[in-house]
């Protein structure tokens, strides 16, 4: 059996937390500007340090598994 749990919520992630794709924290005019498709340096460290934070929360604190096979 494998476990696809990290996987999936990794892939989710990411896509969520692309820069500039649905969000960017922080926007070159505001503080969030959404669906711009522009990045910065700042806002690549930014959501590199969110995307490690909820990861870290949903495959060691919680433990999503889900299992094929």
């Amino acid at each position: 059996m494998a476990d696809w749990g990290p996987v999936v919520i990794a892939v989710v992630l990411f896509v969520l937390l692309t820069p500039g794709l649905l969000c960017q924290i922080p926007g070159s005019g505001r503080a969030v500007e959404f669906g711009n498709l522009r990045t910065s340096g700042l806002s690549i460290f930014i959501h590199t340090i969110l995307f490690f934070g909820f990861i870290t929360i949903f495959l060691i604190a919680i433990g999503v598994h889900i299992y094929t096979g």
